[in-house]
């Protein structure tokens, strides 16, 4: 019997004082904010007393740090799969905001010809397909239980609209994934249904800076 429950994480706050988009650049790890979002992440797992058997994390500094409280409740080691990494993108080391947004140079205009797609990074489908065949993977590596997965806020949101069946196509404002939040699905038959989301940070949000990829 495959996995009953696929919980999928986001990692909590970073620690980003030059508030660049980091994407996949090394040395981003979680703020003290992000590790008690953390931790409420890993609470509200526990408090849901179901029987969780396989960790999987994306292999970034902050995912594998966001892994740490649910490894340690769960007595758990967590596994990593590159096919839950934030995807590539163009725009990375960057700001995205204020007077010195690399959306006001010139330069960078070539990349945003084609937001449907995007121009600027790994296509939506490729991230999509993706997640869902490492999702699949995770349900059929264990005999019963659930499995946690780590992962990043866009990967999780094309995860959530490939299973609805919507457009990929998006504005990335509008994304409903937040820090530490937790998207859960089934599979009935070969095919996943979303069947929750929980922001258990939330009262830690406003407090956070949240610089999420394009």
């Amino acid at each position: 019997m495959p996995a009953e429950q696929i919980h999928l994480v986001r990692h909590g706050e970073v620690f980003n004082p030059q508030g660049v988009l980091y994407g996949r650049l090394p040395g981003y790890g979680l703020s003290d904010l992000g590790r008690a979002m953390a931790e409420a992440a890993a609470v509200d797992l526990v408090m849901r007393k179901r029987h969780v058997a396989s960790l999987i994390s994306s292999p970034l500094q902050r995912t594998q740090q966001s892994a740490e409280p649910i490894a340690k409740a769960f007595s758990l080691e967590p596994a990593l799969d590159d096919r839950i990494i934030e995807p590539t993108n163009r725009f990375e080391g960057k700001r995205m905001a204020g007077p010195d947004s690399a959306l006001r140079d010139v330069r960078n205009w070539v990349f945003l010809v084609n937001p449907w797609e995007p121009s600027w990074g790994e296509p939506f489908g490729k991230i999509a397909d993706r997640m869902l065949h490492a999702m699949h993977d995770a349900a059929d590596a264990v005999d019963d239980g659930d499995v946690v997965m780590v992962s990043h806020q866009l990967p999780i949101w094309m995860a959530h609209r490939r299973v609805a069946g919507k457009s990929l196509a998006h504005d990335p404002r509008r994304r409903r994934c937040a820090l530490s939040s937790i998207t859960t699905f089934e599979r009935r038959g070969r095919r996943f249904v979303e069947v929750g989301y929980r922001d258990p940070a939330a009262g830690l949000q406003e407090q956070a800076t949240d610089v999420g990829a394009v």
